[in-house]
């Protein structure tokens, strides 16, 4: 069984959702420390010609408070503006109006903590692609948040019989091949790639939010993007 783990993303980059189409289960690393300026409460979108943040505003965000606890403003304080926003940037676009639906259904999800909507904001999106991966949180499967990094990894892994963790690129500096093996697991890297597609006839802006994605592709188009190559350690 194939698994990887990655904090939730706010409709994160195509090579989030590569990585997830790689796996058999996919676990949300919500109970760790919010990342302040990260991915997990905005991304970018094509606003002209350039890239532009598309943000869900917080509640007291902290470095020192898990995602889990952490709460977006009122919805009429920023869903109206965001939604004029994407109907600004994209309502020319060949898909615009089955994914701006998408969009309006993940932002209107009942809950008012960022962590549980950037989470549907994947899981969403998979269904809307078809990718059939199971996902699960950290903090409702395991009860090992004493564990930290590596160490709690391989307990993941371990917990659900994964024979391969399949990890981003940036976790080469941050994981021990052999560690993983002496506990009967392999380790491997995805590759992410941008894609390339028409924006507008203008020249290719890369690794924006899978809403640019999906705005310019039809959903057979945009699978095609999703499959790669995994890459031992």
């Amino acid at each position: 069984m194939r698994l990887a783990i990655m904090q939730p993303y706010l409709f994160p980059y195509l090579g989030y959702f590569q990585l997830a189409a790689s796996v058999d289960r996919f676990v949300f690393y919500d109970d760790v420390a919010y990342i302040k300026n990260g991915w997990i409460n905005r991304n970018r979108i094509l606003l002209g010609d350039a890239p532009h943040y598309l943000t869900v505003p917080l509640n007291g965000a902290s470095s020192s408070r898990p995602i889990l606890d952490v709460r977006i403003q009122p919805r009429d304080r920023w869903m109206p503006k965001l939604l004029a926003m994407l109907h600004h940037a994209y309502s020319r676009a060949p898909q615009y109006a089955p994914v701006i639906r998408l969009v309006e259904r993940v932002l209107s999800t009942d809950t008012d903590a960022i962590g549980q909507l950037a989470s549907h904001s994947v899981t969403e999106t998979c269904a809307y692609l078809g990718i059939e991966t199971k996902f699960i949180s950290t903090s409702t499967g395991y009860g090992n948040v004493m564990l930290r990094g590596q160490a709690r990894v391989i307990d993941i892994c371990r917990r659900e019989s994964a024979r391969l963790y399949v990890n981003a690129p940036g976790g080469r500096t941050l994981y021990d091949r052999a560690a993983f093996l002496d506990a009967g697991i392999d380790l491997a890297f995805i590759e992410p790639e941008s894609g390339s597609y028409t924006q507008f006839g203008m020249p290719f802006v890369p690794n924006l939010s899978i809403i640019d994605v999906l705005m310019f592709n039809r959903v057979d188009t945009a699978r095609t993007m999703l499959a790669i190559d995994t890459v031992a350690a």
